[in-house]
């Protein structure tokens, strides 16, 4: 992972923000191009957020990126990087693990750090259920104060490549004779159950143009990203050409999981939206879905 090869605090926290609920695999490709278009806090700073969250898309949770705009405006504007824990706290979209993790590994500050991957990690070498304060505790006791960057960055690692939440490798687990529970810890309760929905939309294209919808600014969701119009919208059809769908394909968002129909759109019929030129989609703030279907189309 290239984020563990320095230990530049604008790398540090890029990754961080951008491994906040995302998956490894996606965020390597993302986090070379990010540092690619904004390869100082200064680029970032001075940057248009519509090319911000066009440098996101693909990610999801956008108030990330808004919020890693704000920041990198504020680190700019105070002249430099803030270099502890507390300091970091002060900085838009930046919680107790994530100034923690760039305090440590950046500036070798003697703090713990506690996501899902140490937190879990915690519990099975100790065989309780902690959580919260608690959990921070126990980090903080078995700290490696003269390379917390290290280890943190360790303790994180064997979260998520050996202690893993199914079936985790113990045999090959570095502190096993420490471990109280060698294996799953007993879970308590009921997890949440994936929801299912069934959306359509419609695609609209012509030569070297996709027809788009700007999302509205004050929603909560995916505020002023752009996608596909619905084929459906508030209980009105659009027209669409065809009896049968171009393709179907899965997303997920959350506890939600979603079936996708995408349909070729009646070019004779007036939609309302924005016709793009497909050789300004990539720089455009797509949400992560509409990359996905024009991807599957095609046009991007």
């Amino acid at each position: 992972m290239p984020w563990r090869e320095t230990s530049d605090p604008y790398c540090v926290w890029l990754s961080e923000i951008m491994l906040q609920q995302t998956r490894v695999a996606a965020v390597i490709e993302r986090y070379h191009e990010f540092l690619r278009r904004f390869p100082t806090v200064e680029k970032l700073a001075a940057a248009r957020e519509a090319s911000v969250l066009a440098a996101w898309s693909g990610l999801g949770y956008y108030r990330r990126a808004r919020m890693l705009h704000a920041a990198a405006k504020q680190v700019v504007r105070e002249g430099n990087f803030p270099r502890t824990s507390v300091e970091l706290r002060d900085l838009p979209g930046i919680g107790r693990y994530t100034a923690a993790a760039v305090a440590s590994i950046a500036f070798d500050e003697p703090v713990a750090v506690v996501d899902g991957n140490v937190e879990r990690v915690l519990q099975r070498l100790t065989g309780k259920r902690l959580a919260g304060e608690d959990c921070w505790t126990a980090a903080t006791e078995l700290l490696e104060a003269a390379r917390p960057g290290d280890f943190n960055q360790a303790m994180m690692e064997l979260g998520a490549m050996v202690c893993t939440p199914r079936t985790p490798g113990c045999l090959t687990c570095p502190v096993i004779e420490r471990c109280a529970t060698r294996g799953e810890l007993r879970r308590e309760g009921k997890t949440v159950p994936q929801k299912k929905k069934e959306i359509h939309f419609a695609l609209y294209s012509r030569k070297r143009a996709v027809l788009l919808v700007q999302r509205a600014r004050d929603v909560s969701l995916m505020p002023a990203m752009w996608e596909l119009p619905e084929a459906e919208h508030s209980g009105v059809a659009i027209p669409v050409r065809d009896d049968m769908p171009l393709f179907t394909l899965r997303h997920a968002i959350t506890v939600t999981d979603y079936t996708v129909k995408v349909w070729r759109g009646d070019a004779s019929a007036h939609v309302s939206g924005k016709w793009i030129a497909t050789d300004r989609l990539r720089d455009l703030a797509l949400t992560g879905l509409a990359r996905k279907i024009l991807r599957k189309a095609t046009i991007l």
